[in-house]
């Protein structure tokens, strides 16, 4: 599994702290284990359901939130430096665990990925957190997980969770079918 992981995840080795990075990997083989959704499963899904004929993958969405989180918080420590401290560890591992909550809402059926009885009651935020504490990932990263989506809106983000969640929303809003394209 682990073999697998690092070929769909090869951004998890950018996690510095080998705690840390450990505890990501468990959250995720863990929640792979839980999910009827295969690697290769994750290569081919499209990453919402929530508009029809999506053709972006699961994981093509998800490497790039980590890339934009990445680019967009160097470029506020180039230009902010100590003025905005950010924590890049908490920031890359807590872009990659956003939605490992989605390998136990999505189910399998007739061949197409749709959410089932647990992501109808539970919206990943909710299973993504419960996934990431079962490993201790750290409070910060399971904060972002919670407060990515449109349930973080009423509360406060830290600015780790405010990068992934705009870099979250800025590969997701494009591709709905209502924005304007020209």
């Amino acid at each position: 599994m682990r073999d697998e992981l690092k070929d769909i995840w090869p951004e998890i080795e950018w996690i510095e702290d080998a705690d840390l990075r450990e505890k990501t990997y468990q959250t995720w083989e863990y929640a792979l284990e839980q999910s009827v959704l295969s690697p290769d499963d994750l290569t081919v899904i499209p990453f919402t359901l929530l508009f029809k004929d999506c053709q972006v993958t699961f994981m093509e969405h998800k490497r790039a939130v980590v890339h934009i989180a990445v680019d967009s918080a160097r470029a506020m420590q180039r230009f902010f430096g100590d003025k905005l401290p950010i924590d890049m560890d908490t920031l890359i591992a807590g872009a990659i665990l956003i939605d490992v909550g989605k390998l136990i809402e999505y189910v399998m059926q007739d061949g197409q990925a749709v959410v089932g009885k647990t992501g109808k009651l539970l919206r990943h935020p909710f299973s993504g957190v419960a996934l990431a504490m079962r490993f201790d990932v750290p409070p910060e990263i399971c904060h972002m997980i919670a407060s990515h989506s449109g349930e973080g809106n009423l509360g406060k983000r830290t600015v780790e969770s405010l990068i992934v969640h705009h870099a979250d929303f800025m590969s997701f809003e494009p591709f709905k079918p209502d924005t304007l394209k020209i």
